[in-house]
């Protein structure tokens, strides 16, 4: 049987840039084929010249799907003929219905006016194809990440899809999510829907591809059958990075010095509703050159944890005493939580960690301009010697620190926010998600850089989905559930069991 797509020599370039460079991909029916790099290697350009967004023209190569070239002058002639892309950000109106997500700009009407009540009936069954048990009339932002993601897809159910691409769609899903999200796309494959899956989670790519294809620096590396053998990550992380990984998890010999932070009987209020208590009693410690983790599942309280421990940045009525070198300091306003030696990175880089369309320099001094101003006027020459600092020690790869952080790889963002927050030199860092999203050749070198920051006395709190990575790099890991601390382990007894244990039973 003819493959349901063929990209034949894609070759796409940008100013100064060749992004791909005749990469060549090949997709049969009814598999699961599964797109992997290094950030920057091509991935998203080449489904985005699949898709359309770059139209015909734009780009050297040829697409067939169905047998038939294609030539695509926008994103609706891919999605006539079934080609339905889902990007990492998700594309919803937060304020509508899911029925009038799912039928945006693709409306059943009879003599102009909606069919509420057909649109309702053939949402409701596209809900149920996707697991989804919520009424057609439920608006979009009182639903969490994972049920939006599967909006998505009844949305693209809609279109009658016969090619789903989904770019990073699990990146902010919990475990249990993302088993379901992926177990929908075997069920999907069982119906005869090919899928491309984007993916830098290669546990989930090696349990659900049939093929994989691997691209680096614009081209195509390999294409690995999965029936033929198995394929270790060990496999796939060679080819993206070009070359061994001998520990996925640079090693480090803990210097752990005295106790640097403490946080006793933390309490805090949602924001908005005043009876709903978010953080409980949370009582915990950081030690010099210490790497402390925090583990649980999505809604577990880490993240309102880090932000009202940050200036209050999250909730009210917050009550409990946090203490540097033994001595209470205050932390009520951000600027306060700077000037005591506490800086956080956020989980959201792009909302909140980073002003997208200013430039590296700018986004790097951003959290203390004073250090680089004279009379209240910013030292240019010093800003720059700042920036390319950083630049260096950290390994950014950019051409100049005047490049829009925007242009950057998720790797090369995450350095940045991480020189931003680095420049205020501060004596704690909590880390919220600070690889999330990234490929596994950067995750190194941000491991790397976390190892560092111990080594020379700081303390670090590391807040993580993925508890491999939490395994691999910590100390020490409290366990959250429900806003309050339920256990406690040293980083060499802990284990994934464990943690689970802690949590299921609290």
């Amino acid at each position: 049987m003819e493959p349901i797509l063929e990209m034949r020599g894609i070759t796409k370039s940008f100013p100064g840039v060749k992004a791909l460079d005749d990469v060549n991909l090949k997709v049969s029916h009814g598999e699961i084929h599964a797109l992997v790099g290094e950030n920057g290697a091509g991935k998203s350009t080449l489904m985005k010249v699949l898709s359309g967004v770059y139209p015909h023209g734009s780009y050297e190569g040829e697409i067939v799907f169905d047998g038939r070239p294609v030539a695509f002058s926008g994103i609706s002639d891919s999605e006539k003929i079934g080609i339905i892309i889902i990007h990492q950000e998700l594309a919803l109106v937060p304020l509508l219905s899911i029925a009038e997500n799912i039928f945006l700009g693709n409306e059943i009407a009879k003599g102009g006016v909606i069919d509420w009540s057909e649109t309702n009936a053939r949402t409701d069954r596209l809900l149920r194809k996707v697991g989804l048990k919520e009424s057609p009339a439920t608006r979009v932002d009182t639903l969490g990440v994972g049920k939006q993601q599967l909006v998505e897809i009844a949305k693209a159910l809609s279109k009658e899809v016969k090619l789903l691409i989904l770019d990073e769609p699990t990146a902010a899903l919990q475990e249990n999510d993302s088993a379901k999200l992926l177990d929908l796309l075997l069920d999907f494959k069982a119906q005869g829907i090919s899928s491309i899956l984007i993916s830098h989670k290669l546990n989930e790519v090696s349990r659900v591809a049939d093929t994989i294809t691997v691209l680096r620096d614009g081209r195509t590396v390999s294409t690995l059958d999965c029936h033929k053998e198995k394929i270790s990550e060990e496999r796939i992380i060679r080819d993206m990075v070009g070359r061994d990984l001998a520990h996925r998890y640079p090693e480090r010999t803990p210097k752990i010095g005295a106790t640097l932070l403490e946080v006793t009987g933390w309490n805090v209020w949602h924001p908005l509703q005043s009876d709903r208590q978010m953080i409980r009693d949370v009582s915990l410690r950081v030690a010099e050159g210490e790497v402390v983790g925090i583990a649980g599942l999505m809604g577990s309280g880490r993240t309102e944890l880090a932000m009202s421990l940050f200036g209050h940045s999250y909730g009210r009525n917050i009550s409990g005493t946090v203490k540097l070198r033994g001595k209470e300091i205050d932390v009520s306003s951000v600027n306060r939580a700077i000037a005591n030696g506490l800086a956080y990175v956020t989980e959201d880089r792009k909302a909140l960690g980073l002003i997208l369309e200013e430039n590296m320099l700018r986004n790097v001094t951003l959290a203390n301009l004073l250090r680089v101003a004279k009379n209240g006027v910013i030292d240019n020459a010093e800003e720059r010697q700042v920036a390319e600092r950083y630049r260096k020690a950290l390994g950014v790869r950019t051409p100049t620190v005047f490049q829009k952080v925007m242009n950057l790889s998720g790797g090369n963002q995450q350095k940045v926010v991480l020189a931003k927050w680095l420049f205020t030199e501060p004596e704690v860092l909590i880390l919220d998600e600070p690889t999330r999203g990234i490929d596994v050749g950067a995750k190194f070198e941000i491991y790397g850089i976390i190892n560092e920051l111990a080594g020379q006395g700081k303390g670090v709190v590391m807040i993580s989905s993925e508890m491999p990575e939490l395994l691999g790099m910590c100390d020490r890991i409290y366990v959250m559930n429900e806003g309050a601390i339920v256990g406690e382990l040293a980083g060499i007894e802990a284990s994934q069991e464990k943690i689970m244990s802690m949590i299921v039973r609290s």
